[in-house]
């Protein structure tokens, strides 16, 4: 029974809540559930409304897969002779049975689970009304899996002394198709009693056995997953009552439709014998100090040392004395405590104590002075555990003997800051001491706190100075102080106190300290301290924004709701919500694209691949209540489907500006088109086409069935690419007009329908950015009534086109024409080779005319020689 115990706890509250009277209703546990084989199942199912007699009649049937029209008899609360054979022997064995919870409310167990009970449950309650009026049954699914849940681990025989380490593995698997958690717990058996360890839930939390609580928050034991199947209990140090049988249980849990988790099956592993010897517990105790003959000034540090086994799986508390009064102790939690009369020197930082280790313990004194010498001692006390401060024993050390001599004036000053962090609006302290071996009631002080921003452009500026008889002036940093800043003195001390810090207050301080001989004149000399640094950091933010996913499933051209919900409204603050989309299904390295961004003074701002007047017009982003942002998708369209979901930023108006107190997402809201029944049918096969840059392309959308004379159609293209987001191109509205949706593909998308049902989009001069999937929405509108409204009847998508681009198949002449410089050499070639031809004639016929010139003139010659020759003879 400890299987069902949360369901019969879940079904128990759903009585307690009841239903309202009037109409009869019968409620089963709503399904599908899936159980395990073999487990023990329980299913409820309750009746209200009824007329009849408080105590009411239960039958139980099942409609198995083979058979989902045939009912199968299982079992009533009146009629044994109602079950079918097959479930008569199961009955009669109480391996069925019905459970009445009240009258009108009962619990059908099944107490081993076998393959055939899957199926369809009807939970039928016979009429006792005096009318038939309301529901007499009421229906659930339950699947019946496979235990896959797996718990090993080696069984072995331990025997540890007390102190020692232990670790235990346990692996733990299933491989259960559905979506499951696990818990793993670490159980101790002796005897009849079993201790629960620790225990890993379902939701990954971790959480101790009452007797393993202290020592889970000391960190003493642990539990820690390894990898993905493996479990391992660690103890740092085991103790006698940890021995017994260890074993390691885990539950595999199935979350109900109802909400609720049911641990579906649950399996213990093998056992370990664990035996633990106990230790010798004899306890030394010694102090010594670093330095024992001190001056003023100086600086003491004594250490208290613990002999002993096994300290570090001990508890003690350590504290010091001096001349047998307490000065500090530090209790088996690491809590250090201070006298009172030690408190003041501790918070300026003069006195530190710290547990170095569970064996040694350092109490250090800066700047001794005579009231710290004396005798000094150490005392211990074992306890049984950090929460319990029961004595074991007690110890106290010898005793060291401690000498500190006085110096001169030795004027010392330190400056400290309670605290070094604050948060805005909240109040901050800065101590300033004086220290001299003198008593400083005889010394004339004067005081002066300095500041300097955290971006400074001058130094240190002066806040404020107070001189010896007490005249307050303040300085050129005051006017961030106005009304903040309070000064204090007593003895030793002057303290600054800021109250509701502010940014500007943040930055390094200081103070100056100047030492007067009379209270005329000036000082003879002045001491200025450390620095110490104070940020000032914005408040948390309390922004919780809910987180649950969740679907919305709405039918085409409807609008879309889609909620984001703060947990609880803040009074001063105002919020920004930015609402982001992704397709689905989504790409595995798919970013959110931004829908819109409403800031936090009410300023819209769209995302790239929502900024077109189209876009802007369907996503619209409003705030409904101080905790309650809506995002609404007017006209639906497929490709409106996918996750949705919304960052909501805090802003905080902190000095004289807004500031960013961060943001939270929400859960995903998934948007779903509900597709109704429609006689609108379009060609639904898929294409592929390979289109060059720069052709023409024509994408189907071919209306099937034939409509009516009265109808018109309006139809919507989208665009998917290779990134998953899906954008719309191109809408005919049923009035005839066309809508380009993006701008830059104005010109090359047309819709030539050469019938009325060819709504085929084609897209000219094809880019290699085209490549994707594409597909048309088609809506059918009739007029209704007023003859000038018309109404969306019936809607349809189309197949998908899957478009691939290449680059132009290369020729000569394209890449003649593709390169400038080459068609103009081409171009020029013809004139450059006439001009040289003709150029070539030219000279030729220049050689050719010289050259008869020179044949004339050397005829003529010859003729006259001859000529000369005839008259000499």
């Amino acid at each position: 029974m400890g299987l069902v115990k949360h369901q019969v706890a879940a079904f128990l509250l759903f009585l307690l809540m009841g239903m309202g009277a009037g109409q009869r209703v019968v409620t089963i546990q709503e399904g599908p559930l899936y159980r395990v084989l073999g487990s023990h199942v329980t299913l409820w199912c309750k009746v209200s409304g009824y007329q009849g007699p408080s105590e009411q009649t239960f039958q139980w049937s099942i409609y198995q897969p083979s058979a989902p029209e045939r009912e199968v008899q299982i079992v009533s609360t009146a009629d044994p002779s109602f079950p079918y054979a097959i479930y008569t022997q199961r009955v009669r064995a109480q391996e069925i049975y019905v459970e009445r919870v009240q009258g009108d409310a009962v619990l059908l167990h099944i107490t081993e689970l076998q393959d055939r009970d899957a199926g369809e449950y009807e939970c039928h309650t016979p009429n006792t009304d005096e009318r038939y009026f309301g529901s007499y049954s009421a229906k659930t699914n339950l699947t019946v899996i496979a235990d896959t849940l797996s718990v090993s681990m080696g069984p072995q025989d331990l025997t540890h002394a007390e102190g020692d380490a232990m670790e235990l593995t346990c692996e733990v698997s299933r491989s259960t198709a559905q979506h499951t958690h696990l818990s793993v717990g670490w159980y101790c058996l002796w005897g009849e009693h079993r201790a629960e360890i620790l225990t890993l839930s379902k939701d990954s939390v971790v959480m101790p056995g009452p007797a393993y609580a202290q020592r889970f928050l000391a960190g003493n034991v642990r539990l820690d997953k390894i990898g993905s199947t493996s479990y391992k209990l660690s103890i740092v140090a085991v103790e006698p009552s940890d021995q017994g049988q260890l074993y390691c249980e885990a539950a595999e849990w199935i979350e109900d439709p109802d909400g609720t988790w049911k641990d579906i099956s649950r399996k213990q592993s093998e056992r370990t014998s664990l035996v633990v010897t106990p230790q010798d517990r004899h306890l030394y105790v010694g102090i010594a100090a670093t330095k024992s003959d001190l001056s003023e000034g100086d600086t003491l540090q004594l250490n208290c040392t613990l002999g002993t086994q096994r300290s570090d799986s001990r508890h003690f508390q350590v504290a010091w004395l001096l001349n047998s009064t307490e000065v500090a102790r530090i209790d088996p939690r690491g809590l250090l405590v201070w006298k009172k009369e030690y408190e003041e020197r501790a918070s300026l930082g003069q006195l530190h104590a710290f547990k170095q280790s569970n064996a040694v313990y350092i109490l250090t004194i800066h700047e001794v002075g005579l009231k710290d010498s004396g005798t000094y001692h150490c005392s211990v006390l074992e306890v049984k555990a950090p929460g319990n401060f029961q004595s074991i024993q007690t110890n106290l050390s010898s005793a060291l003997r401690i000498g500190v001599k006085p110096i001169g004036l030795g004027l010392n000053v330190t400056l400290k800051s309670r605290p070094a962090t604050v948060s805005y609006t909240q109040s901050f302290e800065l101590v300033c001491h004086v220290s001299a071996s003198h008593p400083i009631e005889e010394l004339l002080l004067s005081v002066g706190w300095l500041f300097q921003s955290r971006s400074p452009t001058n130094g240190y500026q002066e806040l404020v100075h107070v001189l010896p008889n007490g005249t307050v002036s303040w300085g050129p940093a005051q006017p961030h102080f106005q009304g903040k800043a309070q000064l204090m003195k007593s003895g030793a001390f002057s303290r600054l106190h800021i109250h509701s810090a502010m940014a500007v207050h943040a930055g390094t301080y200081q103070c100056k300290v100047g030492v007067w001989r009379t209270l005329q004149g000036q000082p003879t000399d002045s001491f200025t301290s450390n620095a110490v640094g104070i940020k000032v950091v914005p408040p948390e933010s309390k922004l919780r924004v809910a987180t649950r996913e969740s679907s919305v499933e709405v039918a085409g051209g409807d609008d879309a709701r889609i909620d984001c919900r703060v947990e609880f409204p803040l009074d001063n603050s105002q919020l920004a919500v930015s609402w982001y989309y992704l397709p689905s299904p989504p790409p595995a390295d798919a970013i959110p694209l931004q829908v819109v961004r409403a800031s936090h003074s009410g300023l819209l701002e769209y995302g790239a691949e929502f900024s077109s007047h189209a876009q802007k017009s369907r996503f619209l982003s409003q705030r409904v209540s101080s905790h309650l942002f809506q995002l609404w998708i007017l006209s639906v369209s497929p490709g409106d489907q996918g996750q949705y979901c919304c960052a909501v930023e805090e802003w905080r108006w902190l000095d004289s500006g807004w500031h960013s107190l961060g943001q939270q997402w929400s859960g995903k809201t998934r948007l779903l088109l509900r597709l109704p029944e429609s006689e609108l049918h379009l060609e639904k096969a898929n294409r592929s086409i390979l289109a060059r840059h720069g052709q023409e392309v024509t994408l189907g959308c071919l209306l099937e069935s034939t409509l009516p004379p009265a109808a018109r159609l309006s139809a919507t293209w989208f665009h998917r690419k290779n990134d998953g987001h899906e954008r719309p191109l191109l809408t005919l509205n049923h009035d005839g007009a066309i809508e380009s949706l993006q701008e830059g593909l104005v010109g090359r998308l047309q819709l030539r329908r050469p019938k009325a049902g060819d709504l085929s989009l084609t897209l000219g001069s094809v880019q290699e950015d085209d490549a994707g999937t594409y597909h048309c929405w088609v809506q059918e509108w009739r007029q209704q009534g007023n003859k000038d409204k018309w109404e969306p009847q019936a809607w349809a998508l189309s197949g998908y086109t899957q478009l691939s681009t290449t680059p132009p198949e290369t020729t000569v002449m394209s890449r003649i024409c593709s390169s400038p410089s080459l068609l103009n050499f081409i171009l020029c070639l013809p004139l450059v080779l006439i001009l040289l031809l003709a150029l070539a004639g030219f000279c030729w016929c220049f050689i050719s005319r010289k050259r008869k010139k020179n044949t004339i003139r050397g005829s003529q010659l010859v003729e006259l020689q001859g000529a000369e020759g005839i008259k000499q003879t």
